[in-house]
């Protein structure tokens, strides 16, 4: 019985814990090589995704330059093929700084277009410059010439151009003859070659008032352009591509008289949809005496000169 309870009251030896090391796990046995194979292509699918998008951003922000090409000028010509003319500044905006250059050409006194005033808006290649002799033909009609250099050009603010710009450029310069020239729009008739073509249909669009236009070699299709490139091939180009210039949709519905002149012997598909009235001239070959009949004929036709009239002396009341 005594040895019984001494048994009860020893405490029991507590057990020795196991020095002995675990056994250590093969991780390389738990990496699964189809999940390797599977991570590696994602990062590899996610990088040229990635590279993609980049590519197609500095598309979308370099766009311009596949259908823009300004040349910056620091120097005004002496005249215009023996023209003086006037350096026009203006359109100061927010900064109160000019940001468009412009010439003004006036017609001769006693002109056959005096009562009248071009607005000129050039291609979107060179400059203002490239457009001289156009500019003495014009003049040489007995005409008032305002041409512009928009934003990114010749001498006006280094903006890079795009179509939003130059739309913009092309409004300004039509308030700055009506307000600070008080030129009505009524005699103010925008003529646009090359990319401003488009920007003369656009004004003629959207100001009523306009009487004529005329269009002058337009470059049309520039989505086309741009997807002959080959370095556009692999992009999204309709999706990204936004400086289009368009044409032929806002000639076929305009209403105003316009003058659409054609440079080559294949005509511009938006001059054969374009609305009338209409007047289509074809100058395969230069020609200075063509150019003025074809101009001559279409002013008269639309724009006679508004005769000054007589005054009649009012009655005088009877008593």
């Amino acid at each position: 019985m005594l040895k019984s309870i001494q048994n009860l009251s020893m405490p029991r030896p507590t057990p020795k814990p196991d020095k002995r090391p675990a056994p250590q796990r093969n991780h390389q046995e738990e990496v699964s090589p189809v999940w390797l194979i599977k991570a590696i292509a994602f990062t590899i699918l996610a990088a040229l995704f990635c590279g993609y998008l980049t590519l197609c951003l500095l598309f979308y922000q370099g766009q311009w330059q596949l259908v823009l090409h300004p040349i910056r000028t620091s120097a005004s010509p002496a005249s215009i093929a023996g023209v003086s003319y006037e350096l026009l500044r203006f359109d100061p905006g927010d900064s109160a700084t000019p940001q468009l250059t412009g010439w003004w050409i006036p017609s001769d006194p006693g002109g056959r277009y005096a009562h009248l005033t071009i607005l000129f808006l050039p291609d979107g290649n060179g400059t203002l410059a490239n457009s001289i002799p156009t500019l003495a033909a014009l003049h040489n009609l007995g005409i008032n010439v305002c041409a512009i250099d928009y934003r990114g050009y010749g001498q006006s603010a280094p903006v890079r151009p795009s179509q939003q710009t130059m739309t913009h450029d092309t409004d300004a310069a039509l308030q700055y003859l009506t307000n600070s020239r008080s030129i009505p729009a009524a005699r103010i008739i925008p003529y646009g070659t090359g990319t401003g073509a488009s920007l003369a249909t656009h004004l003629a669009a959207t100001q009523t008032a306009i009487p004529a236009v005329i269009l002058d070699n337009p470059r049309t299709d520039l989505l086309d352009t741009v997807l002959r490139d080959p370095r556009a091939s692999i992009l999204p180009v309709r999706l990204l591509f936004h400086d289009r210039f368009p044409l032929a949709q806002p000639l076929s519905t305009l209403r105003t008289p316009k003058l659409l002149i054609s440079r080559s012997t294949q005509l511009e598909q938006a001059f054969t949809t374009a609305a009338n009235p209409r007047l289509t001239v074809e100058l395969t070959t230069p020609s200075a005496l063509a150019f003025n009949q074809s101009l001559t004929r279409f002013l008269d036709q639309y724009l006679p000169a508004t005769p000054i009239p007589a005054l009649v002396p009012s009655p005088t009341p009877a008593r």
